[in-house]
């Protein structure tokens, strides 16, 4: 996928995700307390290596894709992605993104955000692109508004299942982006 740039921001390129090594470590250097601690902690080795055959197979990117964000240098600053999700009885895209510690507060996740959100609305599929953050998550909240979406109020999740959690609801409209 193409670079993007944003003024002084950095250049981000997506990466399709791949059953790689590479793309497997990315998944446990993402999966610290720190890293995990607004989507309720981190996962099981198990659990990691089942998200990466995920990631790896969705390849049909009309129900979602999966990639790796990587920085000029070629270095890998997280993942980001979408996929479907039924939303208040419609069909819509959702996304979500981890940045690694020593890449984030950079314009990193918003500019991948951009990113992603042009590659869904290359799909066709949906009108719309959702992000649900944590309410106390104010740095993916940023992203949203960094990257376009609009604040439609909060909502209650279950992430993981059994994990309560608050988040605000932001929707990015992909029909203008075709």
């Amino acid at each position: 996928m193409a670079d993007t740039t944003d003024g002084d921001r950095p250049v981000v390129r997506l990466e399709p995700w791949e059953d790689d090594p590479s793309f497997l470590e990315l998944l446990r250097r993402a999966n610290t307390p720190e890293m995990t601690r607004h989507l309720g902690g981190p996962e099981s080795e198990e659990k990691v290596l089942d998200r990466h055959r995920r990631y790896a197979g969705m390849t049909d990117g009309s129900r979602g894709r999966m990639y790796r964000v990587v920085l000029p240098d070629g270095a890998a600053a997280g993942a980001i992605g979408f996929w479907e999700k039924e939303w208040r009885g419609a069909m819509v895209y959702e996304t979500g993104w981890s940045v690694l510690p020593e890449c984030q507060g950079r314009g990193v996740a918003a500019a991948a955000a951009r990113l992603v959100a042009a590659a869904a609305a290359a799909e066709k599929t949906h009108r719309w692109l959702h992000a649900f953050p944590s309410l106390g998550h104010p740095a993916s909240n940023a992203v949203c508004r960094k990257a376009g979406f609009t604040l439609l109020g909060v909502c209650d999740f279950e992430y993981p299942a059994g994990n309560p959690i608050r988040c605000n609801d932001w929707r990015l409209e992909l029909v203008d982006r075709i």
